[in-house]
């Protein structure tokens, strides 16, 4: 079985991914205001990305990471699909570890009431979490999650996404027994795989 830390690491990527080659640009006019609104291409289809969100328009795509266990542990590959939903108005992504031995999706929105990004993340685990995202800038954000029944005391995940080079690094910290962990590094690139569920 795959071990919760690696659960709950993941989390954090499975919400975003990294850049699309298919990447482009258009400028919106609205109140005698300019909007910029990011193009994404998704399966051929255009689809646009409310400006709310633009942030993650550099991480629509899939991607992927492979790292090791802890111990003598086989390595884990983790493959991520982020896709533009709800006719722009969400983040829409999916993950698998391992060909589907552990996977989950999520949708990222902005919450008018809150006035700020939120997500929930639905897993094959038995667990989910909820949380929100305050960006940093255009190439870097923080997800602070609440998760709800994990069963080795971890109650909060608080992760950094940074985008730089067609890349994605994600550093990640959780709450447990009272504390903050060191934070765990991961690194994400453009994938052909595709993400499986059993």
């Amino acid at each position: 079985m795959v071990h919760i830390k690696t659960f709950l690491l993941v989390i954090s990527f499975s919400l975003f991914g990294c850049t699309s080659s298919n990447h482009t640009s258009n400028t919106a006019k609205s109140n005698n205001s300019s909007v910029e609104m990011e193009r994404i291409n998704i399966s051929d289809k255009q689809a646009v990305l409310d400006p709310k969100l633009a942030v993650f328009s550099k991480f629509v795509g899939t991607w992927e990471s492979v790292f090791e266990w802890d111990g003598d542990k086989p390595e884990v590959l983790d493959v991520s699909k982020n896709e533009v939903a709800l006719n722009g108005k969400a983040l829409r992504t999916l993950h698998s570890i391992n060909q589907g031995m552990y996977g989950g999706e999520s949708l990222i929105f902005w919450d008018k009431a809150q006035q700020k990004i939120i997500f929930y993340y639905f897993t094959t685990a038995d667990f989910y979490t909820s949380g929100y995202i305050e960006v940093v800038d255009d190439n870097q954000f923080v997800a602070f999650e609440d998760v709800v029944g994990n069963e080795n005391g971890i109650t909060k995940v608080k992760s950094t996404s940074t985008y730089k080079d067609n890349t994605i690094k994600v550093s990640t910290a959780y709450f447990k027994n009272g504390e903050w962990t060191k934070p765990e590094s991961r690194t994400y690139t453009a994938s052909d795989k595709a993400v499986v569920f059993k």
